[in-house]
């Protein structure tokens, strides 16, 4: 009933948006994490608005600050017209709109600049996978490569199955065996999520979507609407050029502060709508106590009036492409800032924590100069960072190697990378790179002149505590000396009709109420004082891949912790309904212990879940009545009861991905590693 009822009002959805010329994006109903969680989305059918519906003041002064931060781009850097590009490579009107946009560039030559933010929309089935495999020549071979790529993925007719990828990958000039690698284990999706979110932040839901110069454009709109837009921007930059703005600041003046300067009026924002709903956002202005010892690796004196600790990891591309900001700001504030490094390693880059061990050790062999050295050669070589050239980096840079093997044989300074890391799971920093300026969190690999706004903010608070008499070498410690040690967020939008209370403080840690039923599978006493509820997928890669994690708390923590199976099957999961009913239906039969044998299978074997694959499933099982089995899958007689644990997550009040956990009520979402896990049950055990 369910998989019907999203057919049919998929198929209502689509007609509905032919008219749009734009793919509307379901509204999400779930939320995704860096550490891998899948969204369950449900379809739309609200008109998605375009520039020709609003207000005149709007359409002549309304502009989003949408940042550019080393997204693919073509055309020069210092051109006066930068149109980034919200696009989704199975969308049909994403591949109408190409058209256009080579006429753009042919008609306004060196004057126009594209950059190309991911937003596949979920249900194009392909639309992620080929996201990944753009993001992966990006990563082989720049702009020239990614735009290859995408020019050749556009031409294509049909479904973006994998082999295409991987042929038209091939064709294309990319390394196949790092594609397929990069397809394998989604290493750019977190980004690609990312660029999801900061889709939705802009209120650019549909595909394509366009900003020029920070002025959105929805929809394959034809090329003179477009012309319209542009040559209005041209006027507006020849203004600024004649003030004196240089060619290369021309994007970052008309859109940082959110309108053009060049208007002699104050621009008339857009009217609140009083039903917006309710977000929680991370609160940019918290400052958090994020501690900075000896012992940390930093550029910069330790009288700095700003510190900015930096948690990352050498094989992700963003942290990489960071680097060069934060050489910026060094030559940029001198003495008023410096660095400290802190590691976190993530999960799925396997030579990630190898490699902050090895820069570990040459701090403690070579201090501050060793470790920014081989900080540099890591990011140089971060697609090589296997152990043999691990230690030819560090041969080369003259470390006593047979401490380094001892070092890394050994794991001497993991529990220092592991303690880093769980600091940063505390602050809610748990992707890569993630940034504390004097406290204030700034997520990302952000341009110089996000920094640069809230470097400037700290350093003139540091200027007045100087003269009020705090000794330069306290500033630091007397900052953060209040800071927040747990995530900090504001609700924004409206609460209820009133369109006063924009924005609220919101509890920074909320508990869900989520009953237990009597029947649902379980592991661990029933009187454990832990209780685990998983919310997850059969069909789910996310979901799979934590299962390891979740046996090795029940062994690490036996009877205080119990752990309830909730099923979560995602729409856009075809088998995945039908695997948890037929989960369900071999619990009833033959208990719990037979659930989790059937709960092993099915996650063996995600990706064959054909009816005829449950039944073969279950007739593994002992005390499994077959005939019986087949009755209830036909008859559909757990039907009911998987949608009602969806349902209790949505009374609850709670926003998921899968899959999710709530640890007695507390909500830990994606495939985490066991550290996260043990954060929140110890937490759990030690509260009253």
């Amino acid at each position: 009933m369910l998989g019907w009822m999203y057919r049919a009002t998929l198929v209502l959805f689509l007609a509905g948006c032919a008219s749009q010329a734009t793919c509307p994006e379901p509204q999400p109903v779930a939320v995704a994490t860096s550490a891998g969680t899948e969204e369950i989305e449900g379809p739309s059918l609200s008109a998605v608005r375009t520039d020709r519906s609003a207000p005149p003041e709007l359409e002549a002064n309304g502009r989003r600050r949408v940042p550019l931060d080393y997204a693919p781009s073509k055309g020069p850097h210092d051109a006066p017209v930068t149109i980034v590009i919200f696009s989704d490579f199975e969308c049909p009107f994403c591949r109408r709109a190409q058209a256009t946009l080579n006429q753009i560039e042919e008609h306004y030559a060196n004057r126009v600049r594209f950059v190309f933010r991911q937003n596949p929309l979920p249900f194009h089935s392909g639309a992620m996978p080929a996201a990944i495999a753009t993001m992966e020549a990006y990563a082989q071979g720049g702009d020239t490569l990614f735009w290859r790529l995408h020019d050749a993925l556009f031409a294509q007719r049909g479904p973006l199955e994998r082999q295409v990828l991987v042929r038209v990958g091939r064709e294309a000039g990319l390394n196949v065996s790092a594609l397929e690698s990069a397809l394998d284990d989604r290493r750019y999706e977190s980004a690609i999520r990312s660029d999801i979110a900061l889709a939705r932040s802009l209120d650019a839901r549909g595909t394509p979507n366009f900003f020029i110069n920070g002025r959105q454009l929805s929809g394959a709109q034809p090329f003179d609407r477009f012309q319209e837009v542009i040559d209005e921007e041209l006027a507006t930059v020849d203004a600024l050029r004649a003030r004196g703005v240089s060619p290369g600041a021309v994007y970052a003046t008309l859109t940082w502060a959110g309108n053009a300067p060049d208007t002699a009026a104050a621009p008339t924002a857009p009217t609140a709508n009083p039903s917006r709903p309710q977000r929680r956002q991370p609160d940019p202005n918290a400052v958090y106590r994020v501690p900075v010892t000896p012992d940390l690796p930093q550029r910069g004196p330790d009288d700095a009036l700003v510190t900015i600790v930096e948690i990352a990891e050498f094989e992700c591309p963003f942290c990489a492409r960071a680097r060069a900001t934060m050489d910026q700001i060094i030559q940029h504030y001198r003495s008023d800032v410096r660095i400290v490094w802190m590691n976190n390693p993530l999960p799925f880059h396997r030579n990630a924590m190898p490699a902050a061990e090895l820069a570990l050790e040459a701090y403690r062999q070579q201090g501050d100069r060793g470790f920014w050295a081989l900080y540099e050669e890591l990011f140089r070589n971060q697609r090589q960072l296997d152990r043999a050239n691990l230690e030819q980096l560090a041969s080369a840079q003259g470390l006593d190697m047979t401490e380094v093997r001892r070092a890394l044989d050994t794991h001497r300074h993991q529990a220092t990378i592991e303690a880093q890391q769980r600091l940063a799971r505390s602050l809610g920093a748990s992707g890569t790179p993630a940034f504390f300026v004097n406290g204030r969190n700034v997520r990302g690999a952000q341009p110089f002149a996000a920094f640069q706004r809230v470097i400037d903010e700290e350093l003139n608070r540091a200027r007045g505590r100087v003269q009020n008499g705090t000794p330069r070498r306290l500033i630091y410690e007397e900052t953060i000396r209040n800071g927040a040690t747990t995530p900090q967020f504001v609700t924004t939008g409206t609460p209820g009709n009133s369109p006063s209370a924009g924005n609220a403080p919101a509890a920074p840690d909320p508990v869900y109420n989520i009953p237990v039923p009597r029947n649902a599978p379980r592991r661990g006493r029933r009187s454990a004082p832990v209780v685990i509820q998983e919310f997850a997928d059969f069909q789910c890669p996310f979901c799979a891949r934590v299962q390891p994690t979740v046996d090795r708390i029940v062994q690490e923590y036996g009877n205080r912790v119990q752990i309830i199976w909730r099923d979560y099957p995602l729409p856009f999961h075809q088998q995945a309904h039908l695997a948890a009913e037929a989960a369900r239906e071999v619990r009833r039969q033959a208990g719990d212990r037979s659930f989790w044998r059937y709960h092993e299978l099915l996650f063996q074997n995600q990706r064959e879940l054909s009816e005829e694959k449950l039944i073969e499933y279950a007739q593994q099982i002992r005390g499994v009545n077959i005939p019986r089995f087949r009755r209830a899958l036909r008859n559909r007689r757990h039907q009911q009861a998987v949608d009602d644990d969806m349902q209790a997550v949505r009374d609850a009040g709670a926003r998921i991905g899968t899959p999710s956990f709530f640890i007695n009520g507390r909500l830990l979402q994606g495939a985490q590693p066991f550290e996260a896990f043990r954060d929140a049950i110890d937490r759990a055990l030690n509260s009253p």
